[in-house]
């Protein structure tokens, strides 16, 4: 299980797995926005939670287009 995935459905994947694994929280997957560019993470009422992406977008469309197509690779460890 150490291998990269590349998320290939956003219906297979809605929610964040590393929020889930290591927080213990069920979040969805959202578009979000750090100094290193957008990514596809989880946030929550306290803010960001976990940055579920390995590739950082240079701006929020094409961060949205990878999340909506399933364009992007899973991160295996926070």
């Amino acid at each position: 299980m150490n291998q990269a995935t590349t998320v290939s459905s956003t219906a297979s994947v809605r929610h964040g797995l590393l929020a889930q694994e290591f927080c213990g929280k069920r979040l969805p997957l959202q578009v979000l926005r750090s100094q290193r560019g957008h990514y596809i993470g989880t946030a929550g009422d306290e803010g960001p939670v976990s940055r579920e992406s390995n590739e950082y977008f240079r701006t929020e469309e094409l961060a949205q287009q990878a999340l909506q197509g399933g364009n992007w690779t899973q991160k295996q460890e926070p």
